[in-house]
């Protein structure tokens, strides 16, 4: 019981900390919403690719996995299994395969919520 407490505890610290990082991003810096998403993508491949994400993942758990640069995580962690299993080709796979789960809910929640709402115009 002890342990699942922390192990909760850490998820919410990690998690807290990369999304008030965006949050600064947002605050601070003249970005786009876009713009942050492709860097919090990046990041976690490029801290994926230096086996860094993999050290944030075994102490927050979900915290580091759930985020978008988690997405980039998991991208890394599928190019890197398909590489060793298929050559150069895995680099081209590995990725889709990693995330086909993930990227196929987004279209489909995106898609049912576009049925649903009803769009108003900004003023």
């Amino acid at each position: 019981m002890q342990n699942m407490i922390w192990t909760y505890i850490n998820a919410f610290i990690v998690g807290g900390v990369i999304c008030a990082a965006g949050q600064i991003l947002i605050d601070k810096t003249k970005l786009t919403s876009a713009r942050i998403l492709v860097l919090f993508v990046t990041t976690g491949v490029i801290l994926s690719a230096l086996g860094v994400y993999q050290k944030i993942v075994d102490i927050g758990g979900a915290g580091a996995t759930i985020p978008l640069s988690g997405f980039g995580y998991t991208l890394t962690r599928g190019v890197f299994r398909d590489v060793e299993s298929l050559g150069i080709l895995g680099a081209f796979t590995g990725g889709l395969k990693a995330t086909a789960a993930g990227i196929t809910a987004a279209i489909l929640f995106g898609y049912i919520i576009s049925v649903a709402a009803v769009p108003k115009a900004k003023r």
